[in-house]
């Protein structure tokens, strides 16, 4: 920081506090642990994530703490995770030790505990980029001892904290009621589709003859759809097929061709995420064969249990596309359903389907090519389809201005907490302006 605030002071934090680094007994020694010696580390800093912390996941016992060189510190001291990851801060709320994970630094009667607190996270961006390491980054007890501290009296750090956390309170509340106007949207859009793609709002009597016969999967309770629609199997309306799968060894054969190909990840839920497409080389045939074109849905064959079918439609954003073997391609046939239609379906009815029907494996979740062309899919007559893809494309685009707005304001929200909490360690959070003053003068920085 360039200059000193006036009546304040600067020193590395080491000169200031006591600097402290953790330990761990061995832990294949069953007496060494469950004892009444707090002990925390950077896994209960996060999964706690409270300003003040009153205990671990275990605990030390009397010869456990006198088998290492852990070291106990005073309640009021303030712990820091000095790796995997750096920067998660607490106050401890007892006496408590911790492991080699953290460091504490203990203030002494003119520093405030949350004064200190506040300042290291605001410091996490200075500790991170002050640490070393290959594994994994860590900022050694050496490093963190270095950081410069700045602080005033200790009546004006009291006041410092009592403001930033006012304020900061309040960005909260708003970045609460942003999130929450997301997930109401979410649920009245889902809400809305399927109400459309059931004919929810269609007037006249509901068909049951309208029912698919049994496939050997969990269709579940199907809604009974207006007269003249009908449910049918994924594979009766499209032709389905896999994709390419990328092998290593033949990437540098000569009488390939290099295309660029859809991942799991460009394929989400309602859109399509182009912002990185890698190409791959495969046979001439096999790139005519599976080249992408506008119209055709596609659906993820794998990932989160949750995400399986998930997709959007092709609208030939990028030349001579194809896609990888965990994205299937849907190509309707003889115009059976709008295509907008389909990808709806299989993004809300379908994507619960492939729940049900999936298979589960330690880490990841899939369906076969088999199993997904029996998902389950509602048909309007066309009139109706475009009818209701207008009405929905109408809300879409009112939701993704509602989301675009809100995404920006949560950025500015965030820039405006970095800009708070520098204003406070630099003597330029007085506490003498309203919120709505001190956020426009923050904002005009």
């Amino acid at each position: 920081m360039k200059g000193t605030p006036a009546g304040w002071e600067h020193a590395p934090l080491g000169e200031v506090c006591r600097v402290v680094s953790g330990s761990t007994p061995k832990t294949g020694v069953a007496q060494y642990w469950g004892g009444s010696i707090t002990w925390v580390t950077p896994n209960d800093l996060s999964r706690d994530r409270a300003q003040v912390i009153h205990g671990g996941e275990r605990s030390l016992s009397k010869a456990g703490y006198e088998s290492c060189s852990a070291s106990l510190f005073p309640a009021g001291s303030v712990i820091v995770s000095s790796r995997a990851p750096i920067g998660y801060v607490a106050i401890a709320g007892e006496d408590m030790c911790t492991n080699q994970g953290c460091k504490t630094a203990v203030p002494p009667d003119f520093i405030d505990s949350r004064y200190l607190y506040w300042f290291l996270v605001n410091a996490k961006p200075d500790l991170e980029a002050r640490a070393s390491g290959t594994t994994f980054k860590e900022i050694s007890g050496k490093r963190f001892a270095e950081t410069e501290f700045w602080w005033p009296p200790v009546a004006d750090q009291r006041r410092i904290v009592q403001t930033l956390e006012d304020h900061l309170s309040r960005l909260d509340a708003a970045s609460a009621s942003m999130d929450h106007a997301l997930v109401r949207w979410e649920a009245l859009w889902q809400s809305a589709v399927e109400g459309h793609l059931t004919g929810r709002d269609f007037p006249g009597a509901r068909d049951d003859s309208t029912r698919l016969p049994e496939q050997g999967v969990d269709d579940g309770v199907l809604p009974r759809l207006p007269s003249g629609w009908q449910w049918a199997r994924l594979g009766d309306l499209a032709d389905v097929v896999g994709g390419v799968t990328k092998d290593a060894k033949k990437q540098g054969d000569s009488s390939f061709v290099e295309v660029p190909y859809l991942r799991v990840a460009n394929v989400q839920r309602g859109f399509l995420d182009l912002r990185s497409v890698t190409t791959i080389s495969v046979p001439p045939a096999t790139a005519r064969s599976l080249r992408l074109l506008p119209g055709d849905v596609l659906l993820n064959e794998g990932g989160d249990r949750d995400k399986l079918g998930r997709g959007w439609v092709w609208q030939g954003q990028v030349d001579d596309c194809i896609h990888q073997n965990h994205v299937f391609r849907a190509r309707v046939r003889d115009d059976a359903i709008d295509p907008y239609l389909l990808s709806l379906a299989a993004n809300s009815i379908g994507g619960r389907w492939c729940e049900r029907n999936g298979r589960q494996s330690v880490n990841l979740a899939s369906i076969s090519l088999s199993k997904i062309r029996l998902m389950p899919i509602p048909v309007p007559p066309r009139g109706d389809q475009r009818v209701i893809v207008n009405r929905l494309q109408t809300l879409l685009e009112g939701g993704v201005r509602l989301r675009q707005s809100v995404q920006s304001a949560l950025v500015e929200t965030q820039s405006l907490r970095r800009a708070l909490m520098t204003a406070a360690f630099t003597g330029r959070l007085t506490g003498q302006g309203t919120f709505k003053e001190v956020v426009q003068e923050l904002a005009s920085v």
